[in-house]
């Protein structure tokens, strides 16, 4: 037990700053994350508890191209048929020690980095990203994104696996977003220099492997291409980082910001594994050409794990040419939104300054009494997808936390500890 709240909250944010998550291996979800091994047919979604009639038309659709990744179905009617018969469990990616973006659909076969955290010793997983175009988390399921993961699974699962048995004991992680942020990556919108160095890293691991030359050169271009590769890294990393913070277990720290198209929910360091939620915020943007905010699809996604962490939103400074890709403005607007967070952290993570903040850490520690006590809530960076499933990404925005998830979280917490909540 600690003196107070503060103090609690000062471990916690120990826990964070000094986390060292270490992408230790690529494997199926199956050999992971033990509910997804049985015989019963499960899929893991993004954000708190749903039920597939409620999620939106894109998680749906991503659910259609799982069954279909997995030949649970041959067509899309028979996997809508199943969807609909309730065939299909469902389980939250943070109920298994997972995160997935935007619908965060995981089944059995899909390839999943594992990322350890030495600092605690726990383990977190996510998929890997797909690249751009036509992908699941977005809501396709063609036969060109059920080839894609295919191939993830066959190829470049594999081969990053053998890579990383090149080392001497894994990838360490906050080494490479310590570089990256100075580099003008904020790690939700923005992973350019993260996912090139990555590659980078990795070329020599893979040229010792014994993997076939023509894997490895697909491998390379697929890397290579795919500027938000580091994204699923990073949220396994901030997922590692936060779930080991969540073991002191006092405190009014956010542990976890996630949605699921219908609810936003956060979990606090002091009320364990409990979801407080509130109806989600649809993004705000700039949309690719022939796409309006009509279109949009309300928010979704586990990547807001980063913004828990520190980074994404919250770190929109370091990252002020991605303001205009998701429509927030100019140098002066990211400076701005940082300065705005910062007033409801409670320090700054010194392993992680950014150059355009005077070398200030990025934010570090939300605080639900001063989310609540300034009706500041937390900025998040994010894509945008098309209503309508298929389509995939239309834009790329901002959207704010709603209050009232932060409010019920006080109110619990002023329970626990016997006090008013406007104490």
């Amino acid at each position: 037990m600690y003196d107070s709240i503060n103090d609690a909250n000062r471990a916690i944010v120990e826990a964070i700053s000094s986390g060292q998550p270490v992408l230790v291996d690529v494997v199926q979800a199956r050999d992971a994350i033990p509910v997804l091994a049985g015989e019963q047919k499960v899929l893991l979604h993004a954000g708190p508890p749903i039920r597939f009639e409620e999620m939106t038309p894109p998680m749906q659709g991503s659910c259609v191209g799982a069954l279909l990744f997995e030949r649970w179905a041959a067509t899309e009617e028979q996997a809508r048929a199943m969807l609909a018969a309730g065939e299909i469990r469902f389980e939250p990616c943070h109920h298994h020690d997972a995160v997935g973006p935007m619908g965060g659909i995981t089944s059995p076969s899909m390839a999943v980095v594992v990322v350890e955290n030495r600092q605690g010793g726990n383990r977190a997983y996510c998929t890997m990203n797909e690249g751009i175009g036509k992908v699941l988390r977005f809501g396709a399921y063609d036969a060109e994104v059920v080839a894609r993961l295919e191939w993830m699974r066959d190829v470049l699962g594999p081969a990053l696996a053998q890579a990383l048995r090149q080392t001497a004991d894994g990838y360490a992680l906050i080494p490479l977003i310590s570089r990256a942020i100075t580099m003008g990556d904020e790690f939700h919108q923005r992973n350019i220099a993260a996912s090139a160095l990555f590659a980078k890293d990795m070329a020599p691991l893979l040229a010792r492997t014994d993997v076939d030359r023509g894997d490895v050169a697909q491998v390379l271009q697929f890397l290579s291409d795919t500027d938000q590769f580091f994204l699923n890294l990073a949220m396994a990393a901030c997922k590692s980082v936060m779930d080991q913070a969540r073991t002191v277990q006092e405190g009014s720290i956010v542990t976890a910001m996630t949605r699921n198209g219908k609810d936003f929910g956060i979990r606090v360091s002091g009320l364990g594994d409990q979801w407080f939620t509130a109806p989600v915020n649809t993004p705000q943007g700039l949309y690719f050409t022939g796409y309006s905010q009509e279109q949009a699809c309300p928010d979704m996604g586990d990547s807001a794990i980063t913004e828990t962490f520190g980074l994404g939103g919250m770190s929109m400074i370091a990252a002020p040419g991605v303001t205009r890709f998701v429509g927030a403005g100019g140098f002066t607007d990211a400076v701005a939104i940082s300065d705005e967070m910062a007033e409801i952290v409670v320090d700054f993570n010194g392993t992680l300054p950014i150059p355009t903040w005077d070398f200030q850490g990025a934010p570090l520690g939300i605080d639900v009494r001063k989310v609540v006590k300034t009706s500041i809530t937390p900025i998040i960076n994010t894509g945008i997808a098309s209503l309508e499933p298929g389509v995939g990404q239309i834009g790329a925005g901002t959207v704010r936390a709603p209050l009232a998830c932060f409010v019920q979280a006080l109110e619990a917490l002023a329970a626990r500890y016997g006090v008013a909540a406007d104490d």
